[in-house]
């Protein structure tokens, strides 16, 4: 007797939309400018928030515009630590301090990091999510290059005048909290239609499922 193949068991389904009505806004860095490349500018963290769908927290960072009177609102994905009020350094002259946002040429060999551009000015690509970091493994003879450490356990050459942050993710314990009860699994698995609960056949009764029993 044949197995009934797990898309099959699934359903009939169809293409899965991710919902992103309630998000807050797209989590990089600030764009690359004169201030950034030859000092650094300062923000203040006003408020650490939840963007659904994702695990780490965001931070809002105010920053200062260096050109015209008015502020500008800036949403990091948060650092281990990071707290209201906190002031936040973004340049190539910040400080080597938890939450400070340099270019790879500024931050020495053995320093953990996270939130790290693929390309420069990109916002940010790898070590993103919670309590993920990736560590400076070294860099090439003229500088130009950086070889960092990914989360994954690869080992990427960047630019180095790709920025990251100094530190790692917040957010690291969240896989850890336990399900308690079946509840939690079906409210979190509802967004996905038909993917939850599966029964596996042979748990079925073979007296009212074909391929049921043991």
């Amino acid at each position: 007797m044949g197995k009934v193949s797990l898309i099959r068991r699934k359903g009939k389904g169809g293409i899965f939309k991710s919902h992103v009505k309630h998000r807050i806004a797209p989590a990089k860095f600030r764009t690359l400018d004169y201030a950034e490349k030859n000092g650094y500018i300062r923000g203040v963290v006003k408020d650490i928030v939840h963007d659904p769908g994702r695990g780490a927290p965001l931070a809002k960072v105010i920053f200062r515009d260096p050109y015209k009177y008015k502020l500008k609102v800036e949403y990091f994905v948060a650092n281990e630590g990071m707290y209201t009020g906190q002031f936040v350094y973004v340049g190539k002259k910040a400080t080597l301090i938890s939450g400070n946002v340099l270019p790879l040429s500024s931050i020495p060999d053995g320093t953990i990091i996270c939130n790290v551009e693929g390309e420069a000015n990109d916002g940010g690509q790898f070590a993103r999510a919670s309590g993920t970091s990736a560590i400076i493994m070294g860099r090439s003879d003229d500088g130009s290059k950086v070889r960092i450490k990914l989360p994954s356990g690869d080992r990427k050459a960047i630019n180095s005048d790709c920025r990251a942050m100094i530190g790692l993710i917040a957010g690291g314990g969240r896989t850890d909290k336990p399900i308690m009860k079946a509840g939690t699994n079906y409210h979190r698995f509802k967004a996905k239609r038909n993917r939850y609960p599966r029964c596996r056949p042979v748990a079925m009764n073979p007296v009212d499922h074909r391929f049921g029993g043991g």
